[in-house]
């Protein structure tokens, strides 16, 4: 089962072992009371969370000291509980389910989405250009933006985006 980082911690924040929590999800109702997650130091459950502070404590860490140990640690989480605890809206997608997926344009296999770039505008796919493409001189990769008109379909299930003038992109690049 495939780990999810969700979270860092970072310093220790007053005097009753509170930490800060750099949230890496787009989903903060996961850090709610009770939740337990999985570190490279032990297991650690939410005590309580600001998410307005910031700050997060968990069971069993009551100083400073003790909180430190943790510093710098990712909270973990895997797929499966994601996809139980967490409830997408419509044209919403975890991008676990979006990576590793296949590009197809008017049938035509254009590439693979190897990773997803969180830009100030929208999300942008980086597509590994399908071999055979980059075999006619085509760039070797390209970002695509996630959003319309170019994403007409996801398919999650079968990892399969059809899209409209990502050719073109390709070609410019």
């Amino acid at each position: 089962m495939k780990r999810l980082s969700v979270a860092r911690l970072g310093r220790s924040v007053g005097l009753k072992g509170e930490m800060r929590l750099h949230e890496l999800s787009d989903f903060p109702e996961q850090f709610k009371k009770g939740a337990t997650f999985q570190t490279d130091r032990g297991e650690l459950r939410i005590e309580s969370y600001n998410p307005k502070r910031g700050v997060v404590k968990f069971e069993g860490i009551n100083s400073p000291e003790e909180a430190k140990r943790y510093t710098n640690a990712y909270l973990y989480s895997d797929e499966e509980r994601t996809k139980q605890e967490i409830k997408l809206k419509d044209g919403e997608y975890f991008w676990f389910d979006i990576i590793g997926s296949d590009l197809y344009e008017k049938g035509k296999r254009l590439g693979s989405v190897r990773d997803i770039q969180r830009l100030p505008s929208c999300d942008y796919l980086d597509i590994a250009t399908d071999g055979a493409l980059v075999q006619e001189g085509m760039p070797k990769s390209f970002l695509l933006p996630f959003q319309a008109p170019f994403v007409k379909e996801v398919d999650t299930a079968n990892k399969r985006i059809e899209v409209q003038g990502a050719k073109d992109i390709l070609e410019a690049s």
